[in-house]
């Protein structure tokens, strides 16, 4: 069963390329249609949190000053995810500051660190709603949540239950075109990609091109198996050529 990584950043307000850097960072691990597993961590990476930011997210320049460096927030972000796809709201952004303090960090990439977004699923499955932001989609699905608004670990579990309520969405929606095929990970990131008139078009592309593998990796494997039992039958049925033990 495929775990999902449902991750946050909180920032100092600018982009990565502008010099902004993350102070704060969650990972809400989803698996089987149940949060399994979260993780969080401020992070100090010496940049400076002006008023504004502070207030909105209430992580104070003092809070970061006793925080772990963001290389080792990085490290053990990286472990807590390792092989796991990722989904964030608004995933461009969280995109981009992943990518810039793994690299601060000197950390290699993940293949499996691929990510699907939130924003863009629910724009195409709920567009009668009059915002796709976050606090949005906790108001028009009445997701509960404790915690405070824009801090990391708060924000990733709403977007972990709006992850869950996307893939309900489409299973129901389009049960009788996906049969058993499982709403993963590979097919949200294509659905996000699918304009909205053309979103059963691009689910039954998947699910065709997703039969299409597991055939050929079936035929695959019965010829290996069968090339492992005419293997076998040839070794037992070969002389034995031990001169001390007769043959039987």
């Amino acid at each position: 069963m495929e775990t999902i990584a449902v991750i946050d950043f909180e920032t100092t307000g600018l982009g990565p390329t502008s010099g902004g850097r993350a102070t704060e960072i969650a990972a809400v691990l989803v698996r089987n249609g149940a949060v399994v597993d979260a993780w969080s961590s401020l992070m100090n990476s010496g940049a400076w949190v002006p008023p504004y930011i502070q207030a909105l997210t209430g992580i104070t320049n003092e809070m970061l000053a006793g925080a772990p460096d963001s290389a080792s927030v990085m490290r053990e972000l990286a472990h807590f995810t390792a092989g796991c796809p990722l989904v964030a709201h608004n995933a461009a952004f969280d995109r981009g500051f992943w990518q810039a303090e793994m690299s601060r960090a000197a950390l290699p990439p993940d293949p499996a660190h691929e990510f699907a977004c939130t924003v863009l699923l629910s724009r195409r499955l709920w567009p009668e709603a009059s915002s796709h932001s976050l606090g949005e989609m906790t108001r028009f699905h009445d997701i509960r949540f404790s915690g405070r608004a824009h801090r990391a670990m708060a924000d990733a579990r709403v977007t972990a239950e709006l992850l869950l309520k996307v893939r309900v969405e489409i299973a129901q929606r389009f049960a009788m075109d996906l049969g058993d095929v499982e709403v993963n990970h590979a097919l949200l990131a294509q659905l996000q990609r699918t304009p909205l008139r053309w979103l059963r078009r691009g689910l039954v592309e998947h699910v065709k091109a997703h039969r299409a593998t597991a055939e050929v990796q079936e035929k695959f494997l019965s010829r290996a198996d069968a090339a492992g039992l005419d293997k076998d039958n040839r070794a037992l049925s070969s002389p034995c050529h031990c001169p001390r033990v007769p043959c039987p």
